[in-house]
């Protein structure tokens, strides 16, 4: 019998989380304490690429570091990395924000997992602070809203947003017989092209689409959702309040991401479920000529700017861009999913007013330009959108930023990382063929069920 997907669950052992919060905990320490041991000293944690030669963040962050000490003299900025795939990102940041000793007075949280730190009393409210800063009125009221929570307060300064579509190798299309405009209307002109791939160059990986819990939110957003939402169906509905069982857009997705792996268009199994997946594709795959086809998001080229390690300035000339087509092409034709991260101040942070004025630092209009250059972010400031400076600056900017339009946000709830561990598992067992469509969406049903206390729709 095939084996159903358990309950959500934590994407590693409870001895490697033991270890990673250790490690983490460490980090902090090192340098005398947590946050506030020291009231001239601010601390900063973010997510450090699990690629050495990648160090947009860093090189960034460490720019801000000057500014910051240089306008407040005395004052000092320790970054405290953390390098981790995303899922294990995520949890390593809520258990040092647990603690006084381990909190950092800041943190850069995904837009998906705020609500669930703010339910669980592990950031502060920044109201109080965003009042007196003119430069938020400067933001999208979309952006704003990812970090606000159900009592109305904002726990988050977003750095950003992204949107996602399809990147393809016209190299590898050539070879096919596929055009270099090429435009899928359909999810069957999609997979129809990467079986003419298979077919006709077979040494290359035809299709990758993100799956399983090692890939973590990747899977669930560049990878479900995208497909999801290119159907009839939702993950959540906003009138009733309540989450959706396993509809009939749900087991189409599913059936998606199941042809894909048992007709071997995706990358072999063992690569698909390596923790380390989003850094093989951008990092290899793609560069190397070995990916015909890539489901995925706005940001790939800051991986391949110069001084990235992975330099590859012939991506733009060599890669086209498509995007996602809904299920039979029905209104809109396109779908995307946005994102995003934002800054946020833990609720045990000893310095949230010096805190506070680092992330001030970090979002002048001129920063801010830097960053959604540097890492091939999408504007949330509208000074930033309307420059023609930020719309040149880089190929494919435009392209992305137009599908803002048909963009969709995810139903960040307090639920929503359990609801998403839910899809991972669904869509790992039909990955490897030990689950059937069928069992795979009545163990998500299950687990929905579990993870949002029965407030559940039934299709």
């Amino acid at each position: 019998m095939p084996v159903r997907p358990t309950a959500a669950r934590t994407a590693f052992p409870a001895t490697a989380l033991a270890l990673s919060f250790a490690l983490a905990a460490s980090a902090l320490t090192a340098c005398g304490g947590g946050s506030g041991s020291d009231p001239d000293t601010v601390r900063i944690s973010f997510k450090q690429s699990t690629d050495n030669s990648i160090h947009v963040m860093d090189d960034y962050l460490a720019d801000i570091k000057k500014q910051f000490e240089k306008a407040n003299p005395g004052k000092k900025a320790e970054l405290v990395p953390i390098k981790a795939p995303d899922s294990e990102y995520y949890t390593k940041l809520q258990q040092m924000l647990r603690s006084a000793k381990t909190a950092p007075d800041l943190v850069y949280e995904d837009t998906f997992l705020i609500n669930s730190d703010i339910t669980s009393g592990y950031l502060k409210p920044l109201d109080p602070y965003l009042a007196k800063w003119p430069d938020w009125n400067r933001f999208i009221d979309t952006a704003k809203a990812a970090a606000k929570a159900e009592d109305g307060k904002t726990y988050g300064v977003p750095d950003g947003t992204d949107t996602r579509g399809l990147w393809f190798d016209k190299g590898i299309f050539a070879k096919a017989g596929l055009p270099a405009d090429w435009q899928p209307k359909t999810w069957d002109e999609v997979l129809d092209a990467a079986r003419t791939i298979k077919r006709r160059v077979p040494d290359v990986t035809p299709l990758n689409v993100y799956t399983g819990k090692p890939a973590g939110e990747a899977a669930t957003m560049q990878g479900f959702e995208m497909l999801l939402y290119g159907t009839e169906d939702r993950l959540y509905d906003d009138s009733a309040k309540k989450w959706i069982a396993g509809s009939q857009g749900f087991k189409d997705a599913l059936s998606f991401v199941e042809t894909v792996y048992r007709e071997k268009l995706g990358p072999d199994v063992s690569t698909a479920l390596d923790p380390n997946i989003q850094t093989i594709v951008r990092g290899d795959l793609l560069p190397k000529g070995k990916l015909g086809i890539d489901l995925d998001g706005s940001w790939l080229p800051q991986d391949w700017l110069p001084g990235s390690g992975h330099e590859w300035p012939e991506w733009s000339r060599e890669l086209g861009l498509a995007y996602m087509p809904t299920q039979h092409g029905q209104t809109p034709g396109k779908v995307s999913m946005s994102g995003g991260w934002t800054w946020a101040v833990p609720a045990k942070a000893g310095n949230p007013d010096l805190a506070f004025e680092f992330v001030k630092t970090m979002q002048t209009k001129a920063n801010a330009q830097k960053w959604y250059v540097a890492n091939s972010g999408i504007s949330v400031r509208e000074d930033v959108a309307a420059d023609p400076a930020y719309a040149k600056a880089q190929p494919g900017i435009k392209f992305f930023t137009d599908l803002v339009a048909s963009t969709h946000y995810r139903p960040a709830y307090p639920a929503y990382p359990r609801v998403s561990t839910a899809i991972q598992e669904a869509m790992e067992g039909v990955t490897t063929g030990d689950v059937s469509v069928e069992d795979a969406v009545k163990g998500y049903d299950d687990s929905l069920k579990e993870a949002t206390d029965n407030q559940v729709i039934e299709k």
